[in-house]
């Protein structure tokens, strides 16, 4: 990346934090609070239905609510915390926040709560991307790499510690702690923030000048976009006129906000950002990985529940043990590898390693425990530590700083909103594929058939001693679970698959991205190789 500053760009140099490790304090506490939060009231949905005494519909809309308002907010906080500095985009807030996780539980009122749970989400989602503003901003250029790695590993450690977290809270300290732990952590990070940077004074000629409409259209084409995806599934696609609402009119949004972008003075997110090589295959880079990763954040937890019927605090264990801890071990050998290497060969090694993941999860069958899952969630730990950190130092390292308030727009988008709606379409495409595969195992269990008559007589005799009278719909039920439950299986297999080339699409698209220009993020060889360069002119001074 270019050290040269831009007046107004996010990614410009802000003043250097007087105590360097309270910004690297809240760059942690910000990044793995967003992210963890988010992720425990997602696994923990279903124990917050019942909580509220939600229907399935309203805890469906309550869960769009809340990660929709996120996404609404992302694209425009590095606009914010360059105009208005970022003590007063995360130092208030963050209590505000706080004081709205305390309420929350407490809320009966359907309404109010999804008012509530829309301030809760977009605060939530000031964090990430101020926090990323702190390291570029008022962090020394030497702290950079470490401070990154901890942004970037808050992804991978908090989906492979929420469901343990969400279990121990639920079964030992109450639901509610789902919201308050965010009310101990979020005025935390508020203090670290005051404490690690600089007093910034409101830039008037920014706000003057600011493309209020812009941020308004991306921010709500996007949300609306990911809600119509979010409850398609549950509503039947083009069947439902509510998600077709969403969906056109997040599509007709977006289309204003290009032409709002083309036609005034200071665009703010202008599209043609995208259309610089290594940002745009980057970008996309990104969204890949998000969606190959669905097999440690979704597949993964989502067959043991399903198919071998594990509560969340059961199936945390292994994710817990052998995909969060090996991060700990891993992301400083990532670290060490970035200084030195070039950070497409470390990204190679971890999609990679999410592609051999994935491959091993299409040999899935109904007799997988949750052992059969460590080696895909130890592979998938090298793949969170050896992916998502390279993938920033790649956009780092060719981002113009006088373009940085669009490339900060469209990498929270791509961060998140790709993210949830590979959720979303992931549910799709499990469902889909079921039915597709019940549907194909039932044309070979017709009525009358001679294997399926012996089977239902060998399950209704296994049943007879509990009542004659039962047990012919006892077997057949049997039956048909076993069925079900290998049309699920099937699915998860397809899952991986879909996963498996999802990496593999990743890699090609690594493999067009060219070498960055110089600047605080090339890498430095070391011993013979860094003699070699030198007595050939090659060494590039870091």
């Amino acid at each position: 990346m270019a050290q040269n500053d831009a007046d107004h760009g996010p990614l410009s140099r802000g003043g250097i934090a007087p105590q360097p490790l309270f910004a690297v304090g809240a760059v942690l506490l910000g990044s793995f609070l967003a992210n963890f939060d988010s992720r425990l009231t997602s696994v923990g949905l279903p124990d917050l239905r019942g909580a509220f005494s939600l229907s399935f519909d309203e805890g469906a809309w309550l869960s769009t609510a809340g990660i929709g308002s996120q996404i609404f907010i992302a694209p425009c906080v590095a606009w914010l915390a360059t105009a208005f500095g970022m003590r007063r985009v995360l130092g208030i807030p963050s209590l505000i926040f706080a004081a709205i996780s305390l309420i929350l539980p407490f809320v009966r009122d359907y309404t109010t709560l999804i008012a509530l749970s829309i301030a809760h989400g977009m605060l939530l989602g000031t964090f990430v991307p101020a926090t990323l503003m702190i390291i570029l901003r008022n962090l020394p250029i030497r702290w950079w790499l470490p401070a990154i790695a901890l942004y970037a590993i808050r992804v991978g450690f908090a989906l492979d510690t929420s469901s343990s977290a969400v279990g121990f809270y639920v079964e030992h300290w109450g639901w509610q702690w789902l919201y308050w732990q965010a009310a101990l952590i979020a005025p935390l990070m508020g203090l670290m923030v005051y404490l690690g940077t600089p007093h910034e004074a409101v830039n008037r000629d920014l706000v003057r000048e600011a493309d209020w409409g812009g941020m308004l259209l991306l921010g709500a084409s996007v949300s609306m976009v990911y809600a119509g995806l979010d409850q398609g599934n549950r509503l039947d696609w083009l069947g439902s006129g509510t998600v077709v609402a969403l969906l056109v009119g997040g599509c007709v949004l977006f289309v204003i906000f290009l032409v709002n972008e083309a036609s005034v003075r200071q665009p703010w997110a202008h599209v043609n950002v995208l259309f610089s090589r290594n940002i745009g295959l980057s970008l996309l880079g990104i969204l890949l990985y998000t969606l190959t990763s669905l097999s440690n954040s979704s597949l993964v937890p989502n067959f043991l529940g399903v198919v071998t019927l594990l509560r969340p605090e059961q199936s945390g264990v292994l994710l817990l043990t052998y995909g969060a801890l090996p991060m700990l071990v891993l992301v400083p050998i990532s670290i060490f590898l970035l200084r030195h290497f070039d950070a497409r060969v470390v990204l190679i090694v971890g999609l990679s390693a999410f592609a051999a993941a994935n491959l091993l999860g299409t040999q899935l069958t109904h007799d997988w425990a949750r052992g059969d899952f460590i080696p895909i969630a130890l592979l998938q730990s090298v793949g969170q530590a050896f992916t998502l950190l390279p993938i920033i130092i790649l956009l780092l390292s060719n981002a113009d700083p006088a373009r940085a308030t669009a490339f900060a727009a469209y990498i929270q988008i791509t961060r998140l909103g790709g993210a949830e709606i590979g959720v979303a379409l992931m549910g799709t495409w499990l469902r889909v594929r079921e039915q597709v595969h019940s549907n194909f195992l039932g044309l070979h269990i017709e009525n009358g058939e001679v294997d399926v008559m012996h089977m239902l007589t060998q399950l209704a005799n296994r049943f007879a001693s509990r009542g004659v009278s039962t047990a012919a719909a006892r077997a057949l039920a049997t039956l048909s679970a076993e069925v079900q439950r290998e049309a699920n299986v099937l699915a998860y297999i397809d899952g991986f698959w879909l996963c498996f080339w999802l990496a593999i699409a990743a890699l090609i698209c690594i493999s067009l991205i060219t070498r960055a220009p110089p600047g605080p993020f090339t890498p430095e060889p070391f011993g013979a190789a860094k003699a070699v360069l030198r007595k050939c002119g090659l060494a590039v001074p870091r």
